[in-house]
């Protein structure tokens, strides 16, 4: 008892669309929604892929950069603020050095 398996057909692909119509419109929407032919696109040309993950790449990396700019100054702020004026030596010297700089922006007025 041997089956013969056929091969299916332009005739057997239309009876199957014919018996779960809802299913082929399934998977079309499904298709569709997932965008396929854009990734088929990009695959089909590497350059235009690597171009985009490139670019990509770089603002992520510039995003990354300010972000920590950002993130960091704003530490170094409220640590100068609250942190290092409590600290006996540490805030005597940024107290000196803050004379001194006031000091010397005084004189820079006097001198012009």
């Amino acid at each position: 008892m041997s089956e013969e398996r056929q091969r299916p057909t332009a005739g057997s692909s239309a009876k199957a669309a014919e018996v779960h119509p809802e299913l082929i419109e399934r998977i079309a929407a499904y298709m569709e929604s997932v965008n396929l032919g854009a990734y088929v696109d990009l695959y089909r040309r590497p350059w235009r892929m690597l171009w985009l993950n490139f670019a990509a790449g770089t603002a992520r990396g510039v995003g990354m950069a300010v972000g920590f700019a950002i993130l960091g100054a704003l530490l170094i702020y409220i640590l100068s603020s609250s942190f290092l004026d409590n600290l006996p030596v540490v805030g005597r010297v940024i107290a000196e050095l803050v004379r001194i700089v006031e000091h010397e922006l005084q004189m820079g007025s006097v001198r012009r």
